[in-house]
């Protein structure tokens, strides 16, 4: 009975050390910046969309907003010219897997070097930059990620704000999820291929400036 306890103790453990990337324990993650300014970051994942991300930086434009785009490798050749308008709107891209399939935890450190590779050249390609910014793919962390991190010079960054907008849930639910987890030095994690995306951003932006914050790019934050 005992070991049956310590060993299901274990795997609770190894789950929510993979699965929370705050939890810090295989990889020191970035996931909000120790402050008492009111200053908060915008991060979005799993583009460029040809659809929904043009809205996005209209919204972004139209109030001066910087922001985070940790993109997906396989999308960039479709979008190359999105990418630009991301780098020339003056907005920051990420590193965020070149495949994100659900098996990309499981990858040997072989395959996952040359996934991140992968993205990180292409993106590269595209903008003319350096990218070092690096979001693991549903925010999960194991050792082999942790390896291929450092291995890679990468600054592996999180959030502590999940808005759970893919799940799509109300408008409503999403603000009052954001307002009761808003501190200084918040990072926010949206994700811009999602429907009507643009849409919660304003509103967001909205809830933001009312609660007293400044949205800062987030280099700023590093």
């Amino acid at each position: 009975m005992i070991v049956e306890i310590l060993i299901t103790l274990l795997i609770i453990f190894l789950v929510y050390a993979s699965c929370n990337i705050r939890s810090n324990i295989y990889l020191k993650v970035f996931c909000k910046k120790q402050t008492e300014d009111k200053i908060v970051a915008i991060t979005f994942d799993d583009g460029p969309d040809p659809v929904q991300t043009p809205k996005v930086l209209q919204v972004l434009k139209e109030q001066q907003i910087p922001a985070c785009f940790f993109c997906i490798g396989h999308k960039v050749e479709e979008n190359e010219e999105l990418i630009r308008q991301i780098i020339n709107e003056g907005h920051l891209i990420g590193n965020h897997s070149f495949t994100h399939t659900n098996h990309f935890p499981l990858y040997s450190l072989s395959r996952m070097k040359k996934d991140l590779q992968a993205c990180q050249f292409a993106l590269e390609r595209v903008t003319s930059q350096k990218i070092k910014l690096f979001r693991p793919p549903f925010g999960v962390t194991n050792p082999t990620i942790a390896k291929a991190v450092r291995i890679l010079g990468y600054t592996p960054v999180g959030w502590n704000i999940r808005t759970l907008d893919t799940l799509q849930p109300s408008k409503e639910k999403v603000l009052k999820r954001i307002q009761k987890r808003l501190r200084p030095g918040s990072i926010i994690l949206l994700h811009d291929r999602m429907p009507d995306s643009d849409l919660l951003l304003k509103e967001i932006l909205n809830l933001i400036k009312e609660q007293g914050y400044t949205v800062v790019r987030l280099d700023s934050m590093l």
